[in-house]
């Protein structure tokens, strides 16, 4: 056997490793995401990886982490690296941009509707048969009431009912010391606060506490589908708040990871027709007006209020209401 020969078989033997590596080799990506969407990227993300091997030949993988949403935000501050955020409120993704350097500026210009796929609002679930006769904000605040809500500072979702019982006040000519007082109420019948949402279903759920859960539409549809429609009823209130979660690409790490393009690629699809089918599904309510007409039935009509219109920028109604010391922090220390 020639030393030639030797190396010509060397040099094929590793042309077909590499070739084998090469066609193996998986570009994963992690999605920080908040607690009530599981089940909606359960069904997005084998759809995005079938939509991308048949784009571009490639094969990747989409791995997922659930939390209150802005205990995911702590989380990517504290090291985790996601990246794409899918979080349900601005302010978990402003944060990444100010305090990690995280995220660009400008994130809210990279995906259309404000880097917001769907959008969704705040219900109330009561248990079947409605005893307590609970039909809007001002019966949450009766003194027969126990209210089931998540905790404002470490979810989006305690926010939006926080921000919706305030915006219904305000709306019904309230002015921010009544509003104030009337939120106040309302978290003195919480007798626990959850961590996310998820937390806060199972306690109404599973552990039988309370009179109403406060949580996100498709939060109770879910339950009603899963549970069953004869353990519960979806109660629509007069005015509610819209909650339009944004995405996010998270820029540190992608370009850390060399992830981008599929990053990128990630979001961009929650924005085409079938991943929109797929959030309808789900029941949120899709960007997509085709797929929202043709779902119009799951969406009951509902007056909702975008709280940077009524309330003002999100940054200042943090400040104001989230952040240590703010009104929520106030109220619950009993200072109202």
């Amino acid at each position: 056997m020639t030393a030639r020969f030797i190396k010509r078989t060397f040099a094929v033997a590793f042309a077909l490793v590499a070739g084998v590596t090469s066609a193996h080799a998986q570009t994963s990506i992690l999605n920080a995401s908040y607690d009530v969407s599981r089940e909606l990227y359960k069904d997005i993300n084998p759809a995005f990886v079938s939509a991308w091997k048949e784009k571009t030949g490639q094969t990747v993988s989409v791995n997922q982490s659930h939390g209150g949403s802005s205990k995911q935000a702590l989380a990517l501050l504290n090291g985790l690296e996601a990246d794409v955020v899918t979080m349900n409120q601005a302010t978990d993704i402003d944060v990444l941009v100010e305090k990690g350097k995280l995220i660009q500026p400008d994130w809210r210009k990279k995906f259309p509707h404000g880097a917001s796929p769907y959008t969704t609002t705040t219900v109330f679930l009561v248990r079947k048969g409605n005893a307590k006769k609970i039909k809007d904000w001002s019966d949450l605040i009766r003194d027969d009431v126990e209210v089931i809500v998540p905790n404002p500072k470490t979810s989006g979702n305690g926010r939006y009912t926080y921000l919706a019982a305030w915006g219904d006040a305000k709306l019904k000519g309230a002015d921010d010391a009544a509003a104030r007082a009337f939120v106040t109420k309302l978290f003195k019948n919480v007798p626990v606060l959850d961590g996310g949402g998820r937390g806060a279903t199972t306690t109404f759920t599973q552990h039988n506490v309370g009179d109403v859960l406060v949580t996100f539409e498709n939060e109770a549809i879910l339950i009603g589908n899963e549970l069953g429609t004869d353990k519960f009823d979806v109660v629509y209130p007069s005015t509610s708040v819209e909650a339009a979660p944004p995405v996010a690409v998270v820029d540190k790490v992608v370009d850390k990871n060399g992830t981008r393009e599929v990053a990128v690629g990630y979001l961009d699809y929650l924005f085409t027709p079938p991943a929109q089918e797929i959030i309808a599904k789900h029941n949120f309510r899709p960007r997509d007006e085709a797929v929202l007409a043709k779902n119009a039935s799951k969406f009951p009509g509902i007056k909702t209020f975008d709280v940077e219109e009524l309330l003002g920028p999100w940054k200042e109604v943090q400040k104001t209401h989230f952040d240590s010391g703010g009104v929520f922090d106030q109220i619950s220390a009993g200072k109202s």
